[in-house]
């Protein structure tokens, strides 16, 4: 593999971080090629910060309440985000809707990672809206942030099979343990060789 410098990335999280953790995992190996420059989070105090600091990344916290207003904490979001120069940055459970712009400084190269099987189930409350349609399958979708809700360009999806015994927090722990190892190979292989996005088509190397 020809030496290269690793691709910093921004991930920002609001909670416990179990996707942060797969990919600070992942990016100790130098041939992941890939830094963490830096974790961000709508709220203090949550795992996803302290998993982290434990990392030796650094962290910041951009509070949507200590802001006037939704475009004011965008603009600072932004601001935050920028300091450290991201390739890319990786929603890994982060629970804002950023806008207009956020996405003017890193559309086309802001990841996030949802439960379903996207177009189906868009929304916070994915593996329950399947398990209540009565789906057979289930999954994750990695995909490029838009202005929509959970309607970006689709990079990556995994499938996971829905038990006929499943209760949402089952399924939902199956999904995680499929969503993890998808989000770490994705993010991995876009820093390492590269992405495209055509329309509603992204091609990787």
């Amino acid at each position: 593999m020809v030496d290269t410098q690793p691709v910093p990335i921004v991930v920002l999280v609001s909670g416990s971080g179990t996707l942060l953790q797969a990919l600070l995992d992942a990016a100790q190996d130098p041939a992941y090629g890939v830094r963490i420059a830096a974790v961000g989070a709508d709220r203090p105090n949550i795992e996803g910060l302290a998993r982290a600091e434990r990392a030796g990344v650094p962290t910041f916290v951009c509070r949507v309440k200590d802001h006037s207003d939704r475009a004011a904490w965008d603009e600072a979001l932004t601001e935050q985000v920028a300091t450290y120069a991201p390739a890319m940055v990786i929603s890994a459970g982060f629970l804002k809707i950023v806008g207009e712009r956020f996405l003017e400084s890193f559309g086309g190269r802001y990841l996030n990672s949802h439960n379903a099987l996207l177009p189906s189930f868009p929304g916070i409350h994915g593996p329950r809206d399947a398990l209540e349609y009565g789906v057979k399958v289930a999954g994750a979708t990695l995909f490029v942030v838009d202005a929509g809700v959970d309607t970006g360009a689709i990079v990556a999806q995994c499938v996971v099979p829905v038990q006929d015994d499943d209760t949402v927090d089952a399924l939902t722990e199956r999904i995680k343990e499929a969503e993890r190892p998808q989000l770490v190979e994705w993010v991995g292989r876009m820093a390492r060789d590269g992405f495209s996005i055509n329309g509603r088509r992204v091609r990787v190397g």
